[in-house]
């Protein structure tokens, strides 16, 4: 194995701390649905950044067939872990190819859900109110619906065996997490609330929402 490409663990701990307190910083759980949503969103991170600069799993149990379908490739480089380009035969520094600028732009965009979110959702905390304001105009969810455009953002510029079985079932995670929370904020805010779940998506914005709030902005 290519020792300066991987076994850099001091690198998988700092990356990771990074995102995890960057995600922190704008979700500050609560309660113990808070803390399962950040805490699996915590685990996706460390999965991968474990494979980007400590132990590559995936390029391990890949390795024979990898080997077979592209000869030339140096199986253990840090290029290589870009695997959607090396499925796709892209030549050149991975770090500037479609996949790894959209994933960029998929983690920002996550991110920046994650904070416009947390600032409506903290301000109606304080005042004991339904947060139905800024994102939550157009989708119930913005902060699980960020969760899942940012790890979806680290898939196409990293896919790993493990994320890639993670993935799907912290979408489901997810669900189910904003269905025992829908059920929490009913019985708060009664009427208030079902009166908005009826009008206002849990996770995709509809057309004719995104009309209306236009609409009302003019």
């Amino acid at each position: 194995m290519n020792e300066q490409a991987y076994n850099l663990w001091l690198l998988v701990i700092i990356n990771s701390l990074v995102f995890i307190i960057f995600a922190y910083s704008f979700t500050k759980p609560k309660n113990i649905r808070d803390w399962r949503s950040f805490g699996a969103f915590s685990a996706f991170i460390v999965a991968l950044f474990t494979e980007m600069y400590g132990f590559p799993l995936t390029i391990y149990l890949l390795s024979g067939w990898l080997s077979s379908k592209f000869p030339d490739l140096n199986l253990y480089s840090h290029n290589s872990g870009h695997l959607w380009e090396v499925l796709f035969g892209w030549k050149g520094d991975p770090h500037f190819d479609s996949f790894h600028i959209l994933s960029i732009v998929f983690i920002i965009a996550g991110f920046s859900l994650l904070a416009s979110a947390w600032d409506v959702l903290y301000k109606a905390q304080k005042k004991n109110s339904l947060a139905k304001t800024g994102l939550y105009a157009y989708i119930r969810h913005p902060q699980y619906v960020g969760f899942v455009v940012i790890m979806f953002g680290f898939l196409l510029q990293w896919p790993t065996i493990p994320t890639l079985i993670m993935f799907p079932i912290l979408v489901f995670m997810y669900k189910k997490l904003a269905s025992v929370e829908e059920k929490e904020m009913s019985k708060n805010f009664g009427g208030e609330y079902e009166e908005y779940k009826n009008k206002t998506p849990p996770f995709l914005p509809s057309l004719s929402n995104l009309t209306i709030k236009i609409e009302e902005r003019k």
